[in-house]
């Protein structure tokens, strides 16, 4: 457990009594009407659901895996996976509140994780996929020193436990960072 103490925020990692809280952060961080409050919502390209029960149990027993979840006066209000995957480290189900978007939290919570992935694993460099038409979410990654690689991977057509896509050109992009 790590506490940021100047911006009240806790960094643990997720147990099994956290995964409906998780569940429903990442589900209102992305999807639904509720998403639609903050800027990360995908809406307008995917319905149904971003992520279940057995997904966010998958990352928390998963070796070589951890689910960060982050704190504020007791209630989660983010989290993301950060999975070991040799010389790299991979970032993916990363949810922040849309009460709390905007506010710098998603940069600490960024910070703190490619920080964790470099001092556990000893990693120099992080990865991520986002759907390519993500543009805004993109060039927010940019921001914090990620870079597009060019290289895209199908979208789980077919697969609702991912949602149901409302378009047919949805792809992921690798994003990737050298950490240092």
């Amino acid at each position: 457990m790590h506490s940021a103490a100047a911006s009240g925020l806790t960094f643990r990692d997720a147990t099994d009594a956290d995964v409906d809280a998780l569940v429903a952060l990442i589900q209102s961080a992305y999807r639904g009407d509720d998403s639609r409050a903050g800027w990360t919502t995908e809406a307008d390209i995917l319905e149904g659901q971003r992520t279940d029960p057995e997904g966010v149990v998958e990352v928390i027993k998963s070796p070589g895996s951890r689910l960060l979840t982050v704190e504020r006066d007791g209630r989660i209000v983010a989290c993301c996976q950060l999975e070991h995957r040799g010389e790299h480290a991979y970032f993916g189900m990363f949810a922040v509140s849309p009460a709390q978007q905007g506010a710098g939290l998603g940069k600490t919570v960024m910070a703190e994780a490619e920080r964790q992935a470099r001092e556990t694993w000893g990693v120099s460099e992080m990865h991520m996929t986002v759907i390519s038409v993500r543009e805004d979410l993109i060039a927010w990654y940019e921001r914090r020193g990620y870079r597009r690689t060019g290289r895209m991977s199908p979208f789980p057509y077919g697969d609702e436990r991912f949602g149901i896509p409302q378009r047919d050109d949805l792809q992921f992009e690798l994003l990737v960072k050298k950490l240092g």
